[in-house]
Order: C-alpha cells, then structure tokens, then sequence
C-alpha cells in the first residue's frame, strides 16, 4: 500500500465518523420527549419560571431605595391687593403669617415628600417644611410628617401608622393644603390641633375597592382627602405636632368615613372624636394677671360630623365639631382665668368645577365660618369668635401650575394681647407649582 493510499483510507474513515455522529444528534434532537405517565404531575423545577414571576422576583431583589419617590409642592403668596375695608390689624397666625402690616410676598408652604415601599408590609412618609416661621425667623425647614405604614396582610387593608402624622379629625384637617380650594383652614376644626399632626400610633381599616376610591377621589382632581381608613383608632401625645409631651396622658381618637356613589356623584360621610387633657401654662401681663383656674392639665375633647358631596360639577362641604378644651373666660368676671370651656363651630363651602374651559380646571367657591371657642395652643388659649366670609377661584392652568384668587370678609379674635376684635377685607393671590 502507498503512502498516498493510506492516506486516503484514513480521511475516509474520519468523514464517515463524523457523519455518523451528526446524524444521531439530529435524531436525538427530533426525537420528543416522553411524555409523563398518566397522573403523574411534571416537577415544577423541571419547568421555565412564568414571565410574571420572573418580573416579581426582579422586584423582591430591587434594593429598597430603588423604591423611593419624590414630589411636593410650593405655595407663593401675596395679600397685599386693594381691598373695600383694609384693616392691617387683621391678622391669623395660625392660618397665614403673611397677613397684616409690613409684609409682601411670602412662601406658605415649600414641602418635598419622600415617600414609598421599603418592605412589601412597609412603606414610608417623610415630609418636612422649608417654609416655616418660627419667631421672626421666616423660611425654617421643619418636620411635618415623618412615619412608617406597617401593613398586616397582603391586601394592604389593616396598617398601623407609627411616627409623627396628622390624626384623623375631620375632613379638610386630612385634605391636604396642596388640594384644598380655599387658602388656609377654617378656625373651627383646625383649632383642635396645630399642624393637623401628632406623635402616636393609628390603626386604620378600609377595604382594598375603597382604597381605590379615596385614592381616585384625590387623583381626580375632586379634593379627597387621602386615604384615612373607613375606620381610623389611635393614641397620640396630644400637645400637638413638634411638641414635648408634658402629662404623661396620651389622647384617644376614633373617626369613621365612608365615600359612595349617589347616583352619578360621589358623597362621602363621617363622624369622629377624640378626648385627652390638654397641658399649658398661663402667661400673665403686667395689666393682666392671666392664670389657671384648676391646674395645668385641661379636658380637651371635641365631637364631629363631616358631610362632602365631591364637585360633579356641583359640590358642597361642610364640618361641624362641638366640645370643651381650653380657653379664656367669656364674661369679664372670669376673662382672666384659662378653664375647660364649651366650644362649638363649624364652616360649609359651596364649589362648582369646570373641566377644560380654560386649561385643566376652574374652581369658583364660597366658604363660611363660624367659631366660638378657645385656641389650647396659642398663649393663654384666647377665646375666638369668629365669623368669616371667603369668595374665590382657582385656576389649574397645568397638572403643574395652580392659581388661586380668594376674597375674605372677616370678623376675628387677634391671637395676641389683648385679643380684641378686629373686622377688615382681605384680597389675597397664591400661586402654587406641583412637583
């Protein structure tokens, strides 16, 4: 045999292998699988993992804070507008440190929220202030809210709340200021808690179809107020938000809310309360010898029914809360002496929204209130009557931009010595941009 030969035999022999081997992997190939026995289940590891699963396991491997978001909104005022009755006199501290004499654009509000879920039975709320007034400091970041949902079940109905949050009293004390129409709260609800907010801890119920809806009632653009459970309980310090607890006696609330459909048009209702003792000190003057008629330790307790009938297109809110807390005297035998006294009172708005006449919305409203009762809060918890009138419109021109035009005719309490009664008109503009 040759050498070219042998050769030849040996490539032969290597293409006839190879030939070989590629047919039975082609076979192998076409050949099915067998399939299971009869009743017998497939493992499912033997089997590729959903595309669903595959994104919710994505999810759980996300680091937390992938999960956080941020938005807020900023609040520009000016109150200085001609007037028929201008009275620089006329003054709210509680509602708009802007208003008076001396004073000309201001920032209200500037708040940025941190915010979202951090375990799938936990999700956070952080909200400071860049825009707050503290003695003559104007412009001061302080916390508003800061807390943590801890849900009890997959479905997010049963939570818990623990932080510094608002407690759930009415309606507008939970709407928040970035939808309310008019500019600042009315005295007679808000004057049961500065800020709206405490330190404590609420439980909160509401169905997940009901979540939904408070949730739609404030994306809307009907001014919900967020979603406060059907049923809210809790426990909070009781001398209100950024504050010391002083007596070692926590308050008790308790509010049930329920938004439906009446034909066409959402209504919501609810009732509420709260008890507790309210700590303050008396604060004498030189003419006026203020002092406490029992002791520090007051009964603060407030009653409260909620009605809001949300603008399709016609809208009407309305709150009206009685109870005791402290105050001073009403008759001048007792002017000087801070007490538990009666308070009542109450506010009801009329509002009409227009949907794209002229950008998103415009949303003329009238707003009354009537007061009568005592401010635990501010110094020697002076007696309010308060009758106020506020006519105004605002203008969302974008989902971004909102503008808001408000005439006040007002007949209040001063909140500073010696608390007499002022009457004046105020023209008022706010313009706020949404984050």
């Amino acid at each position: 045999m040759t050498l070219a030969s042998s050769h030849r035999s040996v490539l032969q022999a290597l293409l006839a292998g190879t030939a070989l081997l590629f047919s039975s992997s082609a076979v192998a190939q076409e050949t099915p699988p067998e399939p299971a026995p009869k009743g017998e289940a497939v493992p499912s590891s033997a089997l590729p993992p959903p595309a669903e699963e595959k994104e919710k396991e994505k999810e759980k491997s996300k680091p937390w804070y992938e999960s956080i978001r941020l938005r807020g909104y900023t609040q520009v005022r000016y109150n200085r507008l001609p007037s028929f009755r201008v009275n620089d006199s006329l003054i709210n501290d509680q509602g708009d440190r802007f208003l008076g004499k001396d004073t000309g654009f201001g920032i209200r509000r500037a708040r940025l929220v941190i915010f979202g879920d951090v375990h799938p039975h936990v999700s956070i709320y952080l909200q400071p202030d860049f825009a707050s007034v503290i003695g003559d400091q104007y412009n001061v970041a302080i916390m508003r809210d800061w807390y943590a949902d801890i849900f009890l079940d997959a479905k997010k109905e049963f939570r818990f709340r623990v932080g510094q949050s608002k407690v759930p009293f009415g309606f507008e004390n939970l709407q928040s200021s970035q939808n309310r129409l008019a500019l600042d709260r009315n005295d007679a609800i808000n004057s049961a808690l500065k800020d709206e907010r405490d330190l404590g801890v609420f439980f909160y119920w509401a169905p997940s179809h009901i979540r939904e809806r408070f949730k739609f009632l404030v994306d809307s653009g009907l001014k919900g107020s967020g979603d406060y459970g059907v049923v809210g309980l809790g426990v909070y310090n009781g001398q209100t938000a950024n504050r010391a607890e002083r007596n070692n006696s926590p308050h008790a609330v308790a509010r049930v809310s329920y938004p439906f459909l009446f034909g066409s048009q959402y209504v919501e209702v609810g009732a509420g309360g709260y008890y507790g003792r309210f700590n303050l000190s008396a604060a004498p003057r030189d003419d006026a010898a203020y002092a406490l008629a029992r002791g520090p330790n007051m009964v603060d307790a407030r009653a409260i029914v909620s009605l809001t009938v949300y603008p399709q297109p016609l809208g009407f809110q309305a709150e009206y809360n009685i109870g005791r807390g402290p105050s001073q005297g009403s008759f001048p035998d007792e002017a000087l002496l801070i007490d538990s006294r009666n308070l009542q009172g109450g506010y009801a708005q009329l509002m009409y929204k227009l949907d794209g006449v002229v950008g998103v919305s415009l949303i003329p409203y009238v707003r009354g209130t009537l007061y009568k009762g005592g401010k635990k809060f501010e110094t020697n918890a002076p007696r309010y009557d308060v009758r106020e009138l506020e006519l105004g419109a605002e203008w969302q021109i974008w989902k971004a931009l909102e503008l808001t035009a408000a005439y006040v005719i007002a007949d209040r309490t001063s909140p500073r010595y010696p608390y007499v009664q002022e009457q004046g008109h105020v023209t008022r503009l706010q313009l706020q941009f949404n984050y």
